[in-house]
């Protein structure tokens, strides 16, 4: 049986920097009841903790942390790459294991966005690109939604 890759934090697992717990879509837990969703979030399986410091790509995106080209800093200026660096290949690692093709991560996350991302400057502002997790699974030809693309993802999952 096919499985998707789910942000926890859209399943309402407390793993989100802030603590806080959001309400999960109705979709993403159906599927979960259904046995058909793996949950992962990169940064807690990377190492860090719950609540913590925001982080942000400093410079380019996903790619370029990849590369080595790019670090990801905490707020208070404190290089968390290797624990980003680190979930992003556990959560490939379960994808491989499970043989998924489609995962549904947060949007504007430094590891799971897969549009936008927070500009390194803790300003708010967003600037194209994706995360380090989802910039590791497209490169490895899985498919990677946001929680507002639920739709396509799940219309894409059943089409495989």
């Amino acid at each position: 049986m096919s499985k998707i890759l789910v942000s926890a934090c859209l399943l309402g697992d407390r793993v989100r920097y802030d603590g806080e717990i959001k309400k999960p879509d109705p979709r993403l837990m159906q599927l979960y009841v259904d046995g058909k969703v793996i949950p992962c979030c990169p940064e807690v399986d990377g190492g860090l903790a719950v609540p913590r410091l925001p982080a942000e790509i400093v410079c380019g995106d996903g790619i370029d942390v990849l590369a080595g080209e790019c670090d990801i800093e905490r707020k208070d200026g404190t290089s968390v790459c290797d624990a980003f660096l680190k979930g992003a290949n556990r959560a490939y690692a379960l994808a491989v294991k499970y043989n998924i093709k489609i995962a549904i991560l947060k949007s504007k996350s430094p590891s799971c966005s897969n549009n936008y991302i927070y500009d390194g400057t803790f300003s708010g502002k967003l600037k194209e690109g994706m995360g380090v997790t989802t910039a590791l699974l497209q490169a490895q030809g899985i498919y990677v939604y946001n929680e507002e693309e639920i739709d396509e993802a799940i219309a894409h999952f059943v089409a495989l």
